[in-house]
């Protein structure tokens, strides 16, 4: 009674003070269901559907009901492998994403070999993202003219720092900053799929009849079918994201299957949307030849604001980057905690309990893509190891179901679908190699073996100098981080 009386002198109980001071640091369950559906629909939607959706129709000899099949077909099968996820996210709930679930159902080498590929190519996706952002940012003002390439560079680290030390410093700030800029997105993509779906319903003849005689076209063959699938998928990348928050998940055993299962969905039926927009005003070829073709559909439809179209894909960059950039402090933070970065990556800033010297590392290292851009251009041979880790990721699960089958899994998916990923992973892994062979392929593969020169020494048999310990006391001191197993008062002080 004396303590429900005091109430508000609870903070200066001794007991509760100690108890305080010996909490652990940890991250924080902030992120919540709209928070995640807003994290995948924005690491999904990017610049493509808006510039360039025309693989798929090329690919399908201008086709459009073989390319709306298409487009649809590599939804489903991305909800199957994000359905997937969300069994292992439910099940193991860490920091890391397929890093995490390679580690625990293959072992410790493959792990290794999927954090030494993602540290090149991840940050060098996001360098490529801001370079993207700040091309559409400042071409505006300069009308016909190109912009000058160092002000573009200088405006990408510009807004690489300015994510980087707002994912360093809060989570909530960071969530909202998404939810913004997917809301923004998804009413540009609203404002073409319903202006398409007026201009259907009005009957236009010649728009019609490109769907009534959908399937009239000349009928690709196997291969192009494959190569359209492929860039369809593409389009689709990014609903892997959410496991990389899994730790920080309110609920996770029911909000990381329920936010899969709204996200995936919604970017279908927009992506179809869009798509059906696009064809009902503008034929196959102009969309096809268009270098930008939600701007050309701007300018036939919403002339007078049809600005608003470079701005909104300029808006939907800078949101999936923000995700891109998330997902990646993650997967550093994750790798540090198992021993396969530097002990200082893992540890945790002491006032917000958010990854700070991991969002450092990964922005520090895209920073440096940005300088050289032809090393960007080299990232797009690595588009195979993406598939490669999901099909690893995949057969992680089943292997898990075998070999702990009372794991608790407050979420199983039918047992097949696993299977059908690997297949479907081993087949686009070796797709592009087999039909375009290419000498940076070799390179890419020699890049990947590579990691085992560090592995080796470093992580299996453990080479360690005294001297890192000292360098990483006087970094943990400057950067206010402190391990998260530990409490928030550092062992060096």
């Amino acid at each position: 009674k004396n303590r429900q009386k005091m109430g508000k002198g609870k903070s200066n109980d001794p007991t509760h003070v100690k108890r305080k001071e010996n909490a652990k640091m940890q991250l924080k369950r902030n992120i919540g269901y709209f928070d995640g559906v807003s994290f995948i629909i924005g690491s999904i939607v990017g610049a493509g559907i808006f510039v360039s959706p025309t693989g798929v129709l090329k690919h399908s000899l201008l086709n459009v009901g073989i390319a709306l099949t298409i487009w649809t077909a590599s939804g489903l099968v991305s909800l199957m492998g994000s359905l997937c996820y969300a069994e292992l996210g439910t099940a193991l709930p860490f920091s890391g994403g397929e890093y995490s679930h390679i580690k625990r159902g293959l072992g410790s080498l493959p792990a290794f070999v999927f954090i030494w590929t993602s540290t090149f190519t991840k940050p060098a996706s996001n360098a490529a993202r801001a370079l993207l952002f700040a091309e559409y940012a400042t071409q505006p003002f300069y009308g016909i003219c190109p912009a000058p390439e160092a002000l573009k560079k200088c405006l990408a680290l510009a807004v690489l720092w300015s994510l980087g030390i707002l994912n360093g410093r809060s989570v909530k700030m960071a969530a909202w900053v998404q939810t913004v800029f997917t809301l923004l997105k998804m009413m540009a993509l609203s404002v073409i799929a319903i202006g398409g779906i007026v201009l259907l319903v009005g009957g236009r003849k010649e728009s019609l009849a490109r769907f009534e005689d959908a399937f009239s076209s000349e009928i690709p063959n196997a291969s192009q079918v494959a190569e359209a699938f492929f860039q369809g998928l593409y389009a689709y990348g990014g609903w892997w994201s959410l496991n990389y928050m899994a730790e920080e998940m309110k609920n996770p055993s029911r909000n990381i299957p329920l936010t899969v299962m709204t996200a995936v969905p919604a970017v279908i039926v927009f992506y179809l949307l869009v798509n059906i927009s696009y064809l009902t005003v503008l034929t196959p070829k102009e969309i096809v030849s268009s270098v930008a073709v939600a701007v050309t559909w701007a300018d036939r439809v919403i002339p007078s604001v049809a600005w608003i179209i470079p701005l909104s894909v300029a808006v939907s960059i800078f949101g999936a980057l923000n995700s891109s950039m998330f997902t990646l402090g993650r997967l550093s933070y994750a790798g540090s905690q198992s021993g396969h970065l530097p002990v200082l990556i893992s540890m945790l800033n002491v006032h917000s309990c958010t990854p700070a010297p991991a969002m450092i590392f990964s922005t520090t290292i895209a920073s440096i893509f940005i300088i050289p851009s032809d090393l960007i251009m080299l990232t797009n041979y690595f588009g195979f190891s993406a598939w490669l880790m999901i099909g690893l990721t995949c057969a992680s699960l089943i292997v898990l179901r075998y070999r702990e089958p009372h794991l608790r899994r407050p979420y199983k998916t039918f047992l097949p679908v696993p299977f059908v990923m690997v297949a479907m992973s081993v087949f686009l892994v070796l797709a592009p190699i087999v039909w375009s062979p290419n000498l940076q392929y070799v390179y890419a593969f020699l890049f990947m073996l590579g990691s085992l020169i560090v592995y080796l020494p470093f992580i299996h048999f453990k080479l360690h100098f005294a001297f890192l310990d000292k360098i990483t006391c006087h970094l943990q001191l400057l950067l206010e981080v402190s391990p998260a197993d530990e409490s928030a008062e550092s062992k060096c002080e």
